[in-house]
């Protein structure tokens, strides 16, 4: 008879004020038990996440010319690693869009409805994607969903051409009437991932009293460390390694704060200056919510529509939103698929941390599906066809990567949406104006 410890996906190492969550380990599935009927299996592993990217993209840089991506494109290229995990999808539209503008690019993105044309505060949209896969398979999470952005999106009233902010600023709506309020500030995700709650004031002052959150629960790590074997040990050790190293890099962005001035209006006080440290620590936030199964479900903007924000680390010193009214003018577009290109390293880095995570029978990247894109093709035109769309991850659910997958005809967006809710447990018959699913993305004998 093998015996073995066997502790709850669900503990918790709790101490005053703190909350961690814990990763897979070998102790929490049964000895004796085939793994398709624990967690380690797939179906028990369902995750989804949304990235979007404002403004569309240079589809010269980005479309690949084969039905495989054996050669990348330019603005694809970061890619390269974990490209047998993604599959590019070309063609798609969401024709409810239109008449085209930023705001109904951001808000018909994931929920495929029409906007309400309006400038006060009787808005309407739709539910999104992420919020119904989160009431099916975000139930049992701490967290049904996580909504992130990088800008501090407070601006209000009408802000493109009669539609209100909100349709800029929410990304997630949990029903047609109510947009979801986005987070980017690290600080304030971290405390809501390992954080007991409290008011802002109470969490500031506890902050003051410790080095670390993990000093919280010290006698629980010993704790739950004696009861379990060494393989899991050093899985412990890992994760909360990268949690320590993501609040460390999270306190030298907030005391750096003073000395720094802002380099631009959008961002949050105490966040890192630079874009890109700014957006490595909302993607590891994302890995350590989804390794401590703390979330299933998160949508993340990685700026938000008309955003004026510069990229002089990569040689674009202008504002992003006039760039991308190019007029075709070779520089304008070669400043976009910069932009796009740079955009597209910082996911392709953190499909990477995830692939190089192991989980159960395989890795986080494995048991995960993320899609990411923009709601708008043409940004010159305000268009709202042959969007720009990548899906990665899925591998654990038969996910086909590799490989190019451009429609011969027009195809709505909520195609891939429908496909996706149904991966990973939401079954759906149709979704927005889909007319179908998307049979070639993944593998027929597991779909």
């Amino acid at each position: 008879m093998m015996k073995r410890i066997s502790i709850s996906r669900r503990t918790m190492l709790r101490g005053t004020g703190a909350a961690i969550a814990l990763p897979l380990l070998d102790a929490m599935i049964p000895a004796m038990t085939a793994s398709a009927a624990t967690v380690a299996a797939p179906e028990n592993l369902k995750r989804i996440g949304y990235i979007y990217i404002p403004m569309g993209y240079n589809p010269a840089n980005w479309t690949p010319q084969a039905e495989t991506l054996d050669e990348l494109p330019p603005s694809l290229q970061p890619l390269e690693a974990v490209k047998h995990q993604v599959t590019v999808i070309s063609n798609t539209d969401l024709k409810n869009a239109y008449p085209g503008s930023h705001a109904t690019s951001n808000s018909t993105f994931l929920s495929a409805a029409r906007a309400k044309r309006t400038e006060s505060s009787d808005y309407r949209s739709g539910t999104t994607v992420d919020q119904i896969a989160a009431r099916q398979i975000g139930r049992d999470s701490q967290l049904p969903s996580l909504e992130l952005s990088m800008d501090l999106l407070s601006t209000v009233g009408q802000c493109d051409n009669g539609y209100a902010c909100v349709y800029q600023n929410s990304l997630s709506w949990s029903s047609p009437t109510q947009p979801l309020p986005s987070e980017a500030h690290p600080r304030l995700v971290f405390e809501s991932l390992f954080g007991e709650g409290g008011t802002a004031q109470q969490m500031q002052a506890a902050r003051r009293k410790r080095a670390s959150l993990l000093d919280l629960v010290t006698t629980e790590i010993k704790r739950i460390k004696n009861r379990v074997g060494a393989a899991d040990r050093d899985k412990i050790d890992g994760y909360l390694d990268s949690i320590r190293e993501v609040e460390r890099r999270i306190q030298l962005a907030e005391s750096n704060a003073a000395d720094n001035p802002l380099p631009d209006l959008d961002r949050p006080v105490g966040v890192p200056a630079s874009y890109a440290e700014h957006a490595k620590l909302m993607f590891d936030l994302q890995l350590l919510a989804f390794q401590g199964d703390i979330t299933r479900v998160v949508s993340f903007q990685l700026a938000r529509e008309a955003s004026t924000r510069t990229y002089p680390e990569i040689g674009v010193p202008d504002p992003h939103h006039p760039v991308t009214h190019h007029g075709n003018d070779p520089e304008k577009l070669e400043k976009v698929a910069k932009i796009n290109r740079f955009h597209v390293s910082l996911f392709a880095d953190f499909l990477k941390r995830m692939a190089e995570t192991a989980e159960g029978n395989g890795t986080l990247l494995d048991h995960s599906l993320y899609m990411y894109g923009s709601g708008m093709g043409d940004p010159d035109a305000h268009d709202h066809t042959n969007l720009p769309i990548l899906v990665a991850g899925g591998a654990a659910g038969g996910m086909r990567g590799g490989r190019h997958i451009k429609f011969t005809e027009t195809t709505p967006l909520s195609n891939v949406h429908l496909t996706l809710l149904n991966k990973v447990g939401v079954p759906l018959e149709t979704f927005g104006d889909s007319t179908g699913t998307v049979d070639d993305l993944f593998d027929p004998v597991t779909l």
